[in-house]
């Protein structure tokens, strides 16, 4: 694993080699996740203040999803905003809040084009009414595409998920629509907010941390982990191939031999 974690950080060979062609030519990840962090980072290195940042991450969704899109990825799913992000001064949470409304209306109407399926997840009642209004709009003006589904993480948490699955389970015991001997793993999946999803094949975080930060833990159970150092703002289709190409020269083996 750290042989494998190495090769990534320090890649033997350039990104510049790998292309989409060749990289077609192997299985594809059926559902990508990424934990995109750096922003900060990246405006601090550059002087600049931290809204910068998040602004030049916003270029990069785009740039991901169209690629993702190219490659016949059928989900992605960006860790846009965590129940914990709260925690941030003000200014930056209310920026934030406001990337969702910038990157949808100013490109809505291309991923409409090209046939991407917008949806969300998290806990929707502490949004602003504005950023709401804007997920909805694109969620409805993409209901009918049937190609990549782009899935924004926004005011997530996996164990609130989690509490909130066991909550739903407890209630359907009781009235009687489901009886304990019934609960599995597959019907706890079901009680999930990503219950109409395949589960993660591949999870990337950027900005050299080495964590989930509460990110869809019972759905990471058996993806793939990349970890590089670049950061949000910088990582490019280059770094998106170079690690599907590491997901591709990995042995998937799900606990068996």
């Amino acid at each position: 694993m750290l042989g494998k974690l190495k090769k990534w950080r320090n890649p033997n060979r350039e990104q510049s080699e790998l292309t989409k062609e060749e990289i077609l030519q192997r299985e594809i990840p059926e559902h990508i996740a990424i934990i995109m962090d750096g922003n900060g980072r990246w405006a601090k290195k550059r002087a600049l203040p931290r809204i910068a940042g998040h602004h030049e991450g916003m270029k990069v969704v785009r740039k991901i999803t169209k690629l993702s899109n190219e490659l016949g990825v059928k989900a992605l799913t960006l860790y846009a905003f965590s129940t914990e992000n709260w925690k941030r001064p003000k200014t930056e949470v209310d920026y934030l809040m406001k990337l969702p409304e910038e990157f949808l209306g100013t490109f809505l109407p291309e991923l409409v084009e090209e046939n991407v399926q917008v949806r969300i997840i998290g806990e929707e009642s502490k949004i602003p009414e504005h950023t709401l209004r804007a997920v909805q709009k694109a969620k409805e003006d993409t209901k009918n595409n049937n190609g990549l589904i782009l899935n924004f993480a926004l005011n997530y948490g996996s164990r609130a998920e989690m509490i909130h699955a066991v909550q739903g389970i407890v209630q359907d015991v009781e009235k009687g629509s489901i009886s304990p001997e019934d609960i599995n793993e597959a019907l706890f999946s079901q009680y999930l907010m990503t219950k109409d999803m395949r589960d993660p094949d591949l999870l990337i975080r950027t900005s050299g941390e080495i964590r989930l930060s509460n990110f869809m833990l019972w759905q990471l159970a058996y993806s793939e982990f990349v970890f590089t150092d670049v950061l949000w703002p910088d990582f490019s289709e280059d770094h998106l191939l170079a690690a599907i190409d590491e997901y591709q020269h990995r042995g998937r083996r799900f606990g068996g031999l």
